[in-house]
């Protein structure tokens, strides 16, 4: 390391943020980056693949921590196992460090913490590791599929039962082994600025690697359009420090999103002139994609529930000089009377469980209970009833998540048909985790037919 920054120890103090005072990881993460910014390239890919690691495979570490420690994980010292945690993760997944530094280094973290007395502990933990961790058994999927898959992708038991059900242990093992699986970073060209081969050469000039995202397969119909629309203008980019560097992404020339993500305005296929609702905008992803498919015609009304919300979408709307889309501070679940039957688009992309994100947001999977996604289908269905007024005869509802659960996603759509019949389903797709190399995401589209 190039600098006297202790990295393992902003590691430490990441892991504590997110573990012990429920921070999520990617903002914390940022917020240490964006403090340290005098830190080298090698320094913050070090840090961000030590501590996302960690977390990713939090799990797992605490399986090898409590069978090779007396005291188990869950009562030791918040500090000492979240310490342990991330030496693990260095001993199992990053072969570049010698042993001998990874329990070195925790040891001296220990001590200069506070924890001197515990230092030997720690030392005596990773040392066992190092010598026996290899042998360790992990549970036997023939015997205990459930908690294998649980041990073996660090997600908990109630997310691996619900899957299996649904897609049966194969295909749970081929989701869960795809968030481990390095996505490209996705973008798409903002039209109203440049041509996809004007940002393709600006981006080259700044030395980044970019390239077509090339034929995604489907099956025929609506859904099999859209995707191949996005070939048109939608890159994969990489070999680059950090996005605020790229003077294209300053100026607006491109959007970060997944091609998933992509798909809701190709799907709403929204006509010049259209008036289109957004009740979850933010940051504004979907919205200004509609915007710029309208050539600056029509409007695009992004609302959110926060002014936090609605300044991220402003931003946006700024860099990507969108005059036909506006942000609006509102509550989705509170009845608008002046927004009915004024959207010839209305987007529902709503909040969600996430789990279909678990490879971007890793903490994601610790995060959500049962409980928390029960009540997230509520609110679901509330904004649903809430909003739906407000989309035209012959206009368009989107509704979308970012999870692949079946309770938010095709339990819901059954539920707006029998509470909407005015409403027909045209099109829905399930897609999940590595299709296309996109996230898991849910997408349907219904069309409200003229009053009898």
């Amino acid at each position: 390391m190039t600098t006297n920054t202790n990295i393992r120890e902003l590691v430490l103090d990441i892991l504590i943020e997110v573990n012990e005072k429920d921070q999520y990881s990617h903002l914390v993460i940022r917020s240490v980056l964006d403090k340290y910014q005098y830190l080298d390239k090698k320094e913050r890919a070090f840090l961000t693949r030590l501590a996302e690691g960690t977390i990713e495979h939090q799990i797992e570490m605490d399986y090898m921590i409590d069978s090779f420690s007396k005291v188990k994980v869950r009562k030791m010292k918040p500090l000492i196992r979240n310490l342990l945690r991330m030496s693990v993760y260095q001993l199992r997944y990053m072969d570049a460090i010698p042993d001998s530094a990874v329990c070195n280094e925790a040891v001296k973290l220990a001590k200069k913490r506070g924890f001197r007395q515990l230092s030997g502990f720690v030392n005596g933990v990773l040392r066992s590791i190092v010598r026996e961790g290899d042998k360790l058994l992990y549970p036997d999927a023939a015997i205990e599929p459930k908690r294998y898959l649980e041990v073996k992708y660090s997600v908990p038991g109630w997310i691996i039962k619900r899957w299996m059900k649904a897609y049966g242990f194969e295909q749970t093992e081929t989701i869960l082994s795809n968030f481990y699986q390095e996505s490209p970073l996705t973008i798409r060209t903002n039209r109203t600025k440049c041509t996809p081969e004007e940002l393709q050469t600006r981006l080259i000039n700044e030395q980044v690697t970019v390239e077509r995202i090339g034929k995604i397969p489907a099956e025929s119909g609506e859904f099999k359009d859209a995707l191949g629309r996005l070939e048109d203008y939608a890159f994969k980019i990489s070999d680059f420090d950090h996005l605020q560097s790229l003077q294209t992404f300053q100026d607006g020339d491109f959007y970060v999103q997944d091609l998933s993500s992509m798909l809701v305005a190709e799907m709403a296929a929204p006509k010049k002139g259209d008036y289109v609702i957004d009740v979850c905008a933010a940051p504004g992803g979907k919205s200004s994609h509609i915007a710029e498919l309208m050539d600056g015609t029509g409007m695009v009304e992004a609302r959110d529930l926060t002014e936090y919300k609605t300044d991220l979408i402003e931003e946006n709307i700024r860099r990507h000089g969108l005059s036909n889309m506006k942000a609006v501070c509102m509550d989705a679940t509170v009845f608008d009377r002046d927004s009915v039957e004024k959207a010839d688009i209305l987007v529902c992309d709503l909040p969600c469980s996430g789990l279909g994100v678990m490879g971007k947001k890793t903490d994601i999977r610790y995060k959500m209970t049962e409980a928390k996604e029960k009540e997230l289908v509520q609110l679901q269905r509330q904004i649903l009833k809430t909003v739906i007024p407000y989309v035209k005869e012959n206009g368009t509802v989107i509704y979308s998540t970012c999870t692949i659960d079946r309770a938010e996603n095709e339990e819901n759509a059954a539920w707006i048909e029998r509470e909407f019949p005015e409403l027909s389903l045209v099109a829905m797709k399930q897609m999940l985790p590595g299709e296309a190399g996109n996230d898991g995401f849910f997408i349907s589209k219904f069309v409200r037919r003229k009053h009898e």
